[in-house]
């Protein structure tokens, strides 16, 4: 696809990207109820702070499971549409079964059973977008559907709303509106989504599209989209979780100043959610990688040695935050690019099931611990560990782009081809030859499988346009 082209607006690209937009945005939405309402219900249920924790822990250690085992079941038989519209009507009911819980018990297992309605939203709605998108938009739609939405309705509008509703209607009222959402989002996308075209394959092709986990951690961009996803993650959770008790205790803010921190790096979110991946397709996915992880610095530096500036120590925190952007193009858009077609959802919901055990559930125990240890100051000493940690990783990223790719092909793709059978036919005719012959023979079948494989690529690319 080499010509920019005008989409237009009722486009199917355009109106699946609003659709899962949404629907991961009430996800999100359904996920923060619990941390948002912790209060009211651990006075009514008399929980414990270790109670409290276990909630979110359960949520994320199912989340993580279901994201791969039903992004793999999608791959194999194709029903992305059924699984994603049966999935958000469950998390909707495990919202309403919240709000009917009376005990500890009750409350963890319908938390749990909610992670696993959850934990296939994300994978498959990346799958669904990473097919529809046209390459010059892939990395924006993709980075527009995965943080705009969790951010606008998880992290802006659901405080506003949920805890309003909880103060004057009590906690179970809440999450019996949080459901609502999610059953509208399963209708619109019943209507909307499309499972995607199986696209005819050569052997090749089909080998390629296993969905085994061994074949997928043989490639270096997945397993460094894997710990680079948790990395990433850890970092914004210390934030969010730590940062609001570092500066109140440890630096003596008062209430408005800490708001007016964590909105900033709300804000940060939202806004580098939209401009960063679309920056990506242009310039390529590793020098934003690089560029962002370098200025995630500012966030820890800002928080230890400039918090005596509140305007100064509130635009490094602005600026560090961007890093938050990176998620959807670690988790998705990366792993989308490197495999072939017919494994994008196992892969994704394989990163996205690391990233929840790294990020949700290890950092900030790991997080908790320094800090009773060494002080609150330990948490942004780790968000500076992982940074740099993540940055030798980000430097052993391959290119996955669509412009960058195409222009790092030194020959066009039909004299590509038209080498591959050349290569093929001297196989052929070499095949009664000696050992000579025969170590030509092997190099050109690999000359033959490697554009056979480049063909495959070639089809679907032009499937695409």
């Amino acid at each position: 696809m080499g010509e920019v082209r005008n989409v237009p607006l009722a486009s199917y690209e355009n109106r699946l990207l609003g659709v899962l937009t949404l629907t991961f945005g009430f996800v999100f939405f359904d996920r923060a109820a619990m941390s948002l309402l912790a209060p009211f219900v651990a006075r009514e249920l008399s929980l414990s702070n270790v109670q409290i924790g276990m909630l979110a822990s359960a949520l994320s250690a199912t989340w993580a499971v279901s994201g791969y085992a039903f992004g793999r079941i999608c791959d194999k038989r194709g029903s992305y549409r059924v699984v994603l519209v049966l999935a958000m009507i469950a998390f909707s009911l495990c919202s309403f079964i919240s709000g009917l819980a009376y005990s500890f018990i009750a409350l963890l297992l319908s938390r749990a059973l909610m992670g696993v309605a959850e934990g296939p939203v994300l994978p498959i709605a990346q799958t669904l977008m990473a097919q529809a998108s046209s390459e010059r938009r892939r990395g924006f739609n993709m980075g527009l559907m995965q943080t705009f939405g969790s951010n606008a309705l998880g992290a802006f509008l659901a405080p506003i709303v949920l805890i309003a509703i909880a103060s004057h209607w009590g906690w179970r009222a809440a999450f019996f509106v949080a459901g609502v959402p999610g059953l509208l989002c399963a209708v619109a996308a019943w209507r909307t989504v499309r499972d995607p075209v199986k696209r005819p394959a050569t052997q090749d092709c089909v080998h390629q599209g296993s969905a085994t986990l061994r074949d997928m951690v043989q490639h270096r961009n997945i397993v460094l989209c894997m710990t680079l996803s948790g990395l990433m993650v850890g970092t914004i959770v210390l934030g969010f979780v730590f940062l609001p008790v570092y500066f109140a205790q440890s630096l003596q803010m008062s209430s408005t100043e800490i708001g007016v921190m964590m909105s900033t790096m709300g804000l940060s979110s939202v806004i580098s959610g939209l401009v960063v991946p679309g920056i990506s397709d242009r310039v390529g996915r590793k020098p934003v990688m690089l560029t962002t992880g370098l200025l995630a610095l500012l966030m820890p530096i800002g928080a230890i040695y400039v918090w005596q500036t509140p305007v100064a120590l509130a635009v490094m925190l602005f600026i560090g935050c961007s890093v938050s952007s990176l998620a959807p193009m670690l988790m998705a858009t990366v792993p989308a690019e490197t495999l072939a077609n017919g494994r994008v959802a196992a892969a994704i919901g394989l990163v996205m099931g690391t990233r929840e055990i790294i990020g949700g559930v290890v950092t900030p125990l790991v997080g908790g611990m320094l800090a009773d240890r060494w002080g609150l100051v330990a948490v942004p000493y780790l968000q500076g560990a992982f940074i740099l940690a993540s940055l030798i990783l980000m430097s052993m990223v391959e290119e996955t782009a669509p412009s960058k790719k195409r222009l790092a092909l030194h020959v066009p793709s039909v004299e590509m081809l038209i080498f591959a059978e050349q290569a093929r036919r001297k196989s052929a005719a070499n095949s009664s030859g000696g050992s000579h012959g025969g170590a030509f023979n092997q190099r050109a079948g690999y000359d033959y499988v490697g554009g056979t494989q480049f063909a495959c690529h070639l089809l679907a690319n032009q499937r695409d346009s």
